[in-house]
């Protein structure tokens, strides 16, 4: 019976479904990275994780995983989508399934689910409960809830800096100041990032090509043809022939820049310029992470 599943037993699958959730975060935007653990009636387990934009819901992975979907609880990390886009509705290939229960993480901020899918499995009679490991997967998913509550994309800052506060050596001669391990981090930053940003003084004097050249290690076991090169955008003019082509080259005022990238479904904005650029997105209060 799905009521007598204990909350520690809940929390449990859900933790278990933002897991799987997070190896789709390099592959899945525009839409959400979402994780689902998916338990039938005999205690076996199918999971399922949101595939390349065009491919199918987390959901509809872990209905095809499983062998019998009939009486199983489904534990998705974010609310099941109720309207047909690349794919069909979420909502009704659950209730076509003929599952029992559904926990869901959070609700889906976008306009075009906001509880309607919820209120649409309701319907249908299945045990739907809201809420578990809320924080945790509100954690996981904040770029995506923060696009799609504001229209612009979540702004991660990535800025290196010496001890004494330099960002290169004086005299030009330094092309990196950081070591290995945190250029992979920037590298897996970019992984994460539907574009990346820096300014035309970068570009002429680094001709970086802002690439995903570095990730994923292969110890993680991620297919790299599934890692995309971000969007490169370009605060200026960009010379013929740079590395960083094809990119946005754009004159403006940032918070211009981020409403056009915010419609044209950027999630993240990762912003790897100098420290001008950098200065310029603090000082408009416009870096949501650092």
């Amino acid at each position: 019976m799905t009521g007598d599943i204990s909350p520690v037993v809940d929390r449990d699958r859900m933790l278990r479904a933002i897991d799987v959730a997070s190896r789709a975060r390099h592959r899945a935007s525009p839409n959400p990275w979402v994780g689902v653990t998916l338990v039938q009636t005999d205690g076996t387990v199918a999971w399922g994780a949101t595939q390349p934009h065009g491919g199918n819901h987390a959901e509809i992975e872990a209905l095809t995983s499983a062998e019998n979907t009939v009486g199983a609880s489904v534990y998705t990390t974010l609310e099941p989508c109720n309207h047909r886009g690349r794919t069909g509705p979420c909502t009704e290939a659950l209730i076509e399934a003929q599952v029992a229960r559904v926990v869901v993480g959070i609700e889906d901020p976008d306009p075009q689910v906001a509880g309607t899918g919820i209120a649409r499995l309701r319907d249908a009679g299945i045990d739907v409960e809201v809420g578990v490991a809320a924080e945790e997967v509100t954690r996981q998913l904040r770029p995506y809830l923060h696009q799609r509550s504001t229209g612009r994309p979540w702004v991660v800052l990535k800025l290196a800096a010496t001890i004494d506060g330099r960002v290169a050596a004086p005299d030009g001669s330094s092309q990196w100041i950081t070591g290995e391990a945190a250029r992979a981090d920037t590298h897996r930053l970019r992984a994460e990032s539907d574009a990346i940003l820096v300014g035309a003084g970068t570009v002429r004097t680094d001709d970086p090509s802002l690439t995903v050249r570095d990730w994923p290690p292969p110890e993680l076991g991620i297919d790299p043809a599934g890692v995309r090169d971000p969007r490169r955008v370009v605060l200026g003019g960009v010379p013929d022939g740079a590395n960083v082509h094809p990119c946005l080259e754009f004159e403006g005022e940032l918070p211009d820049l981020l409403d056009q990238l915010g419609s044209e479904q950027v999630i993240q904005l990762m912003v790897e310029g100098g420290p001008r650029v950098a200065h310029a997105f603090h000082h408009q209060r416009l870096v949501d992470e650092y």
